[in-house]
């Protein structure tokens, strides 16, 4: 196998590449060298960006053959205190376009070929998602404008990723919040896209308005509180001509179900997601001016979402249970499963895949995810050991 990465590796044109990304040969070399652009295995030749190279996204990724280039999905920086960050990074702007920021995984969907391929975050061909994208995306949009990638989310219970089930949505769904071109990854303007979607019959994310950049805190805020105790996660502001980058804003029930998440699993994820949803807490509750009973309630609802899944998980390895996480696919596909269980092994994700059940023309199969560093470490505290 090394010697066929080796082989893959000579093939690719670092000439051209520098080229369409505009960045120097010797970044590339060295990104190769340093296996920041790595091979992945799989059905595809493919190599990923797998962290940012000069002004390359992570997560972007190199097709051989044929040969196509789709950017990593950019970054989109948070604001902590809305208004003043509206006023300062949209001054150049008359008004922001605010969308939903939904909460699900994020995709880019890609004709490579005669292929119709979704990529994750990571720049992964993930088996299932690709298979839900060719449900549910027509591929007229393709025929028509092969150039253009699909950034979306994918959304519902069936997910292995983010399950959600209060969008009422039966199984899993696809949303587009932007389209952009391959290999330069130059987005298409929010309303234009928004037109083309509707065009092809493809869903796109909820638009909740344009506003003036001075008023656009106070229509924010209220569609925020608008969205009461459903977990909805947030918004995301844009420029309406995708000049400048968008910036996102998120609900305090979202960041406390993504503590209450993480904290389930808390040698996992809980460190990483801790302090920044701590201070997004801090910010708005001083933004939105709350008194006292009100950021007590807050203050509550924050304790509530750390300490007591975390109690939950060492009460339960206490038990004799193995830290697991449950989620589960949907497919036409038994083919897909297997592929789906391969995929999670290059990912190096332990899971335990229980027999298919047939529903009507599909399959349903659950997953549990083993959460091995909380396992391990529950159980080592557990018998004594001390925290270091």
């Amino acid at each position: 196998m090394r010697r066929v990465v080796s082989e893959l590796t000579n093939k690719l044109d670092i000439g051209k590449i520098s080229g369409l990304l505009d960045i120097p040969e010797h970044s590339i070399k060295g990104a190769l060298k340093r296996k920041t652009l790595q091979y992945v295995y799989g059905k595809q030749d493919i190599f990923r960006f797998d962290k940012p190279v000069s002004s390359v996204e992570g997560g972007t990724a190199l097709f051989l053959e044929p040969f196509e280039i789709v950017r990593g999905f950019p970054k989109i920086s948070r604001t902590l205190m809305l208004y003043p960050a509206l006023i300062k990074h949209f001054s150049s702007c008359d008004k922001v376009a605010v969308e939903e920021k939904m909460n699900g995984y994020n995709v880019r969907v890609a004709l490579i070929g005669d292929k119709l391929v979704a990529l994750t975050r990571g720049g992964f061909i993930c088996p299932y998602t690709t298979e839900k994208a060719n449900d549910l995306i027509v591929r007229d949009f393709f025929y028509d404008h092969p150039e253009l990638v699909l950034c979306g989310e994918m959304v519902g219970p069936d997910s292995p990723y983010v399950p959600k089930t209060f969008y009422n949505i039966e199984s899993l769904d696809f949303f587009v919040f932007d389209v952009r071109e391959k290999n330069s990854g130059n987005p298409v303007p929010v309303m234009e896209r928004r037109k083309l979607m509707d065009e092809y019959g493809i869903k796109s994310v909820r638009l909740f308005g344009e506003f003036g950049v001075r008023k656009a805190h106070d229509a924010i805020t209220d569609i925020i509180k608008g969205f009461g105790d459903t977990l909805r996660e947030g918004v995301v502001i844009k420029d309406p001509k995708m000049i400048l980058p968008p910036v996102k804003y998120t609900s305090s029930l979202s960041n406390c179900a993504d503590l209450k998440y993480a904290f389930e699993f808390y040698n996992d994820f809980g460190r990483d997601f801790f302090f920044g949803r701590v201070c997004r807490e801090a910010f708005q509750s001083v933004e939105w001016d709350e008194n006292e009973e009100s950021a007590l309630k807050r203050c509550q609802e924050l304790g509530k979402s750390i300490l007591l899944p975390m109690i939950s998980t060492i009460k339960k390895k206490k038990n004799g249970e193995r830290i697991a996480e449950n989620v589960q696919l949907r497919v036409k596909s038994l083919e897909t499963i297997k592929e789906f269980e391969d995929y999670l092994r290059l990912l190096g994700i332990d899971a335990v895949f229980e027999q298919p059940e047939k529903i009507r023309n599909e399959f349903l199969v659950r997953i549990r995810k083993i959460h091995q560093s909380t396992n391990d470490k529950t159980e080592t505290i557990l018998g004594g050991q001390m925290w270091s």
